[in-house]
């Protein structure tokens, strides 16, 4: 008896995993999506990889999440995005936007992992030398449903507005429930049994298959794993035969990921995908704000720039917020945020306060580590310090004064009142407040009148002089930075 229900009800024989998989089955048969042509269901998950990477921005160690799109019918690939940590909304618009727009393929990749700029298989095409170009990573998609689980980047505002605008459709997968997505999640063990394992830095799916310092072996930057894993999903998953992909008048044959997108395209047809240039602005962040006399603030930073409405007009949409008006943010170069022309339809690029003293893009990660990293160094702000300190938050306003004499960012307007000459000169007079006379004081005499002083303002020679003969603070501000 024990056996049967042994049998029937595992418990001690197999994995945690696996007995827990079983219990969670329904009671009767389910159906599933079934696809019928590439581009109708685009799978989208992310999952932590069993390897670590170094990040180049931080110089640490961090374990990396992976985030790819495979469409279900044909099982290619069509967005890879390696972020430290975590996966944030941001991230996962940018592997759908590789569906409409795939990265260029390698330099050095071999030819059968290439696709077409088009992304029509080189067999349906007549002229095939005339179509060939420097190629792409993955083949372009138009997606129509999206399925997903209920994880927070991909129920987030910044996705569904995306899918709204771009006409996608959202198909939540059940709760706890991994065959929902069984195909990506295929790919995940895949990826880890076929690339990871193999790579510095493996660290193992459990503690079992971990060893003693895997991060000792890890020298792979971020930008290098996410390359290694995109060339081996486009030279060996896409040209791989899957058990999965087949064909019904052919049971018996096994297609790869290529194959079966050639075979879709054959039943389907062409597809066609937008061609408008400024397609990626649809998949940013979008802020809404009113637009103020000296532009559009966000975050604390203020944006400016031609095509900007004028204070006051109303504005058209309806937004969240009273008279707003909605701004594209990308998190990868805050230097700048996109504005479109409700009458033109035209995109315009409203520029940073701070950006023309940044010469390479600034992303809103860097900014926040700067800031937190200024503000464990430094206690207090001079001008010697880069301007990034001086106006990043929660670091101005009063503070103490430095050992060196030096008031917060150097400004005299910072300077508590103390400190002027004007007065300290008052306070080193003659004049003293008005008290009652003692004992020993006659009751004739008289109070003496104080002295003068003339407000002459806080820019007058005298002040100049003063600041003159104080410490030389200025002379090796620079030498910390």
């Amino acid at each position: 008896m024990l056996t049967e229900l042994e049998r029937r009800h595992p418990l001690f024989r197999l994995s945690t995993k696996r007995n827990r998989d079983i219990a969670d089955r329904p009671e009767g048969p389910y159906g599933k999506l079934r696809p019928t042509r590439p581009g109708e269901y685009l799978l989208m998950d992310s999952t932590r990889l069993d390897v670590f990477a170094f990040d180049p921005l931080t110089l640490k160690w961090v374990q990396a999440e992976l985030s790819v799109g495979m469409d279900w019918y044909t099982r290619c690939i069509t967005g890879i995005r390696l972020t430290p940590v975590s996966t944030k909304a941001v991230d996962v618009s940018a592997v759908l936007f590789q569906s409409f727009r795939p990265r260029p393929a390698g330099r050095d990749w071999p030819r059968h992992a290439v696709w077409p700029e088009h992304g029509i298989p080189r067999t349906v095409l007549v002229d095939v030398k005339g179509a060939t170009g420097p190629g792409l990573a993955s083949p372009p998609l138009v997606p129509e449903t999206l399925v997903v689980d209920h994880g927070k980047v991909y129920v987030s505002e910044h996705l569904t507005s995306v899918c709204r605008r771009m006409g996608i459709s959202i198909q939540p997968a059940r709760l706890r429930t991994g065959r929902d997505k069984g195909p990506v999640e295929r790919y995940f063990r895949t990826l880890r049994e076929g690339l990871l394992q193999v790579l510095p830095g493996y660290k193992g799916p459990d503690i079992h298959s971990r060893g003693e310092s895997p991060e000792d072996d890890a020298f792979f930057f971020l930008d290098e794993l996410e390359a290694i894993i995109r060339e081996w999903t486009a030279a060996v998953y896409h040209c791989r035969p899957h058990s999965s992909l087949v064909d019904p008048g052919l049971p018996g044959l096994r297609m790869s990921p290529a194959k079966m997108f050639e075979h879709g395209m054959a039943r389907a047809g062409y597809i066609e995908a937008p061609r408008d240039r400024d397609l990626a602005y649809e998949f940013l962040q979008t802020k809404w704000r009113t637009v103020q006399h000296y532009g559009v603030e966000i975050g604390r930073r203020r944006y400016s720039g031609p095509g900007l409405p004028e204070p006051g007009v109303r504005s058209p949409y309806d937004s969240p917020v009273k008279n707003g008006w909605p701004f594209q943010v990308d998190p990868d170069d805050i230097t700048r945020i996109y504005f479109r022309d409700p009458a033109t339809r035209a995109w315009r690029t409203l520029v940073w306060e701070h950006a023309p003293s940044a010469e390479m893009p600034l992303s809103e990660d860097a900014l926040t580590f700067a800031r937190q990293l200024a503000a464990s160094k430094y206690r207090f702000l001079t001008t010697g310090l880069p301007s990034l300190i001086c106006w990043s938050g929660g670091i101005s306003g009063w503070a103490p004064r430095s050992p060196s004499g030096a008031w917060p960012c150097g400004s005299r307007a910072s300077r508590p009142p103390s400190s002027f000459r004007r007065v300290r000169r008052r306070r080193s007079s003659r004049f003293r407040p008005y008290a009652r006379p003692s004992a020993r004081t006659s009751k004739t005499a008289e109070l003496r009148e104080p002295d003068v002083v003339t407000e002459t303002g806080d820019d007058d020679e005298a002040d100049l002089e003063d600041l003159a003969g104080e410490d030389d603070f200025y002379a090796d501000a620079l030498e910390d930075v």
